[in-house]
C-alpha cells in the first residue's frame, strides 16, 4: 500500500470511508479506522487531507454524486413533470433508506464545516435539478412564488420525512408506515393541481 501514488493512495482513503461509513455509520470514520482500512499508518491520511473534516467531506462528496447518477436521469423534458418531481422525492427517500450513513454524513455539517473540496457545488447541483423541475411544474394557477423558493420548501420536506422517519418519529406520530403517501402529500402540497379552468402545459 505505501508504494501506491498519491493520488492512489487518497482515493483508497476515500473509499474505505465510504465502506466503513455504510458498514457502521458516521462514528466509524475516525482517522485511525480509515487508516487501518487502507493498511496505512494512522498518520498517513494527513499527508492528504489536512484535517479530518477535510477527508470527512471527500467521503461525503461520493455520497452527493451517487445521489445525482440516481436523480440526474429524471431530466427528461418529455416526461411529466409534477411526476418528475415526485420520482425525484422517492429516490431521495430511498437513498436514504438504503445509504443511512453516507445519508446523515452528507447532512453532517457540524462535521462538513469549512471544507474547499466542492461540496457545495455537488449539493446545488442536486438543487438544480429540483428547482429545474420544479420551474415546469408550476404555473401562475398554482402559485406565484419563484420555483427556487417552492423548491426549498420541498426539499425541506423531503429531508424532513427522509430524517424522521429513519429516526421512527414520523411513523409514530401519524400512525402510517405509508412513506409514499406522506411524500405524495408533500408533493400535492408544494405543486397543487392547477383549477380545472385554467390552461396548464403540466
Amino acid at each position: 500500500m505505501q508504494q501506491q501514488s498519491e493520488g492512489g493512495l487518497r482515493t483508497r482513503l476515500v473509499e474505505v470511508g465510504v465502506d466503513l461509513v455504510a458498514r457502521d455509520g458516521v462514528e466509524a470514520l475516525s482517522l485511525r479506522e480509515i487508516a487501518r482500512g487502507a493498511g496505512v499508518s494512522h498518520g498517513a491520511p494527513r499527508r492528504y487531507f489536512p484535517t479530518h473534516q477535510s477527508l470527512l467531506a471527500a467521503i461525503a462528496q461520493q455520497g452527493y454524486r451517487a445521489l445525482a447518477r440516481r436523480i440526474e436521469p429524471l431530466l427528461d423534458e418529455d416526461a411529466h413533470p409534477r411526476a418528475q418531481v415526485y420520482e425525484l422525492g422517492r429516490e431521495y427517500l430511498a437513498f436514504a433508506r438504503t445509504n443511512r450513513g453516507m445519508f446523515e454524513l452528507m447532512f453532517r455539517h457540524d462535521l462538513l464545516r469549512g471544507n474547499q473540496i466542492g461540496l457545495r457545488e455537488d449539493s446545488l447541483r442536486l438543487f438544480e435539478i429540483l428547482v429545474q423541475l420544479v420551474a415546469r411544474a408550476v404555473t401562475r394557477a398554482t402559485t406565484d412564488r419563484p420555483p427556487a423558493v417552492v423548491a426549498g420548501a420541498l426539499w425541506a420536506n423531503l429531508q424532513g420525512i427522509a430524517q424522521l422517519t429513519l429516526w421512527g418519529s414520523l411513523q409514530l406520530a401519524t400512525q402510517t408506515e405509508d412513506v409514499d403517501l406522506l411524500l405524495r402529500t408533500a408533493v400535492e402540497a408544494h405543486l397543487p393541481t392547477p383549477p380545472r379552468s385554467e390552461p396548464t402545459t403540466c
